[in-house]
């Protein structure tokens, strides 16, 4: 099993009730996959190598899950609070997390 980040990226959301219910059943969905529920991202920086700083990327939170594969680690994004309106106006990206030891 890999671990796997989901990066969100969209306009912020306030967490109303009714949203948490919306999130509360896709991590309840996902079950034991679940190894970091994540949390929004307020505002911060860029550092670059150079001394300079940079635009910030866009991302609005995280969430770390585990699964078989990038295929069943994107499978668990059906039904993700972020990506039910079909408005194109939210984005999740899954990339794998390297295990370096």
């Amino acid at each position: 099993m890999s671990k796997f980040i989901y990066l969100y990226r969209g306009p912020f959301k306030e967490m109303t009730p009714e949203e948490g219910a919306k999130w509360g059943a896709w991590l309840g969905n996902i079950g034991a996959a679940l190894i970091d529920q994540g949390s929004p991202c307020g505002g911060g920086t860029v550092v670059v190598d150079d001394g300079s700083s940079a635009k910030i990327s866009g991302i609005t939170g995280y969430t770390i899950v585990e699964a078989k594969d990038l295929n069943a680690a994107t499978g668990l994004t059906k039904g993700h609070p972020l990506l039910i309106d079909n408005k194109g106006l939210y984005s999740v990206e899954v990339l794998e997390l390297i295990d370096m030891m």
